[in-house]
């Protein structure tokens, strides 16, 4: 989705030094991917795991992605790992994208929920890599939020959702700066005979099928349990729809008493068709990469918003737009009223 358009903040070694010896010890530590904040405890520490499950309030059967410093590791936390797994870490690890493999016995059931494969990722941002290397083992680092709820990509997020202890559930935040993607990582599963799409992030079933040769298959109902696969999930307390752009004066017109909170193109917005204004309307980016950077920090503003209910105009159509699409679809069906009882 392209470079982020911010610089991030140097290291700080006495911070990832703080970081590595709280984890050291079994306790959590919030620390910035290039994706979102994580959770992480190190992972070869069920003790430390199962606090991660108890801070986000995790069911115990959804797995955790194990975040690796390179990929050395897929030789030690998985087995019989294809050509295809080293190709794919080659081509972008460290960075955005998950591969689904045989776990080996080192793995936790707690880990990969009682499921015979394991999530591993190699983070590509500098403070979670100098954490890794630190400590010198894995990570388990799932969001830093509340289960199904928005995502953090910032350390004021975690903050706001955890909290630092005693009061709240995190040992410490390390403050990395917003993260640079903005969204989850693409989860591949290659334990099959053929590779599958489980989760959309930035890099493209395209990107993979260029690498691998071959076509990607999506997900079907014998593909492993993985994170952010859930109908409902990323959702914020408000109620949210998704409206075209077409179709906005006609919703607009059979609901003229809510107070809205929008986030829209700016033409949208200018030309606001309904008669009541917004309490808060957000400019949508015009990019894929721009809109992901953004998007949970704009759930939350417009979920902060004091509103009846939360509109997004739809955005475009296209492969980079897909998971910016998936995620808006989840977290409308986790923000209906139905989903609160559940």
């Amino acid at each position: 989705m392209g470079p982020p358009d911010f610089e991030l903040p140097p290291v700080d070694p006495e911070a990832v030094a703080r970081a590595v010896d709280v984890l050291a010890r079994g306790g959590l530590v919030a620390l910035p991917t290039e994706t979102v904040y994580g959770l992480a405890a190190d992972a070869t520490s069920d003790a430390a795991v199962r606090a991660i499950f108890a801070a986000k309030g995790r069911p115990a059967d959804h797995p955790v992605i194990v975040h690796v410093a390179d990929a050395a590791a897929i030789g030690t936390w998985s087995r019989d790992a294809p050509p295809a797994a080293h190709a794919l870490a080659q081509a972008f690890w460290p960075g955005p994208l998950t591969l689904v493999l045989r776990r080996s016995a080192r793995v936790s059931d707690l880990i990969t929920g009682g499921q015979d494969t394991v999530g591993l990722r190699a983070p590509g941002h500098p403070w979670a890599q100098a954490v890794l290397r630190g400590l010198g083992r894995p990570l388990a680092a799932p969001s830093a939020n509340r289960f199904g709820r928005v995502s953090p990509t910032t350390a004021e997020h975690v903050r706001a959702d955890l909290g630092l202890k005693p009061a709240g559930a995190v040992d410490l935040i390390l403050d990395g700066g917003p993260c640079p993607v903005g969204i989850e990582s693409t989860i591949v599963d290659l334990t099959g005979p053929r590779p599958r799409l489980l989760r959309h992030g930035c890099i493209a079933r395209s990107d993979l099928e260029r690498v691998l040769g071959v076509a990607v298959e999506s997900a079907d109902p014998t593909a492993p349990r993985v994170s952010g696969s859930l109908e409902r999930h990323y959702a914020p307390g408000t109620p949210l729809d998704i409206v075209a752009a077409e179709a906005l004066a006609g919703w607009l017109q059979s609901r003229p008493n809510l107070r809205l909170a929008v986030l829209a193109p700016p033409a949208s917005i200018e030309a606001w068709p309904g008669r009541r204004p917004p309490v808060l309307a957000v400019p949508a980016p015009a990019t894929a990469g721009a809109y992901a950077r953004s998007l949970y920090a704009d759930l939350r503003r417009l979920d902060a918003a004091g509103a009846d209910r939360i509109v997004i105009v739809a955005p475009p159509a296209g492969e980079r737009w897909t998971p910016i699409h998936d995620r808006l679809l989840r977290a409308q069906a986790g923000s209906s009223p139905s989903s609160r009882d559940s």
